[in-house]
């Protein structure tokens, strides 16, 4: 399974960024999609999950991020407004799959895309 994240940059406070990932590869399926972040001096952590019942949000950004899933299930894409300085970091794609029948379940990771939000 590979991942492939698009669509982080600079923008002012306030403004919006829509980040793009998508999976690619040998995938039998993918139980779980979602967004990390680590900011510089910080530890990764978990900003929102989808699955194909549910999204999970990080308290901090409740009501200011959308994460949402294409209908094949290989791409995820996490609409981010209101932006605060505070979200400045590194933004990974993750996700929780099964690349062949028999494989394990395992979570994979996409490269990492910069957001930085300027005062």
């Amino acid at each position: 399974v590979q991942l492939q994240a698009s669509g982080g940059g600079l923008v002012q406070a306030g403004g919006s960024l829509r980040l793009s990932c998508v999976a690619s590869g040998s995938i039998f399926n993918i139980y779980r999609m979602g967004w990390h972040r680590q900011a510089p001096g910080k530890q990764r952590e978990l900003v929102a999950t989808i699955t194909d019942s549910s999204t999970d949000y990080l308290d901090s950004v409740k009501g200011r991020f959308t994460i949402s899933s294409a209908d094949d299930k290989k791409t995820v894409d996490l609409l981010m407004n209101s932006l605060k300085p505070e979200d400045t970091a590194v933004y990974y794609c993750a996700v929780r799959a099964k690349a062949r029948r028999y494989s394990p379940i395992d979570d994979y990771w996409g490269q990492g895309t910069q957001v930085t939000v300027s005062s």
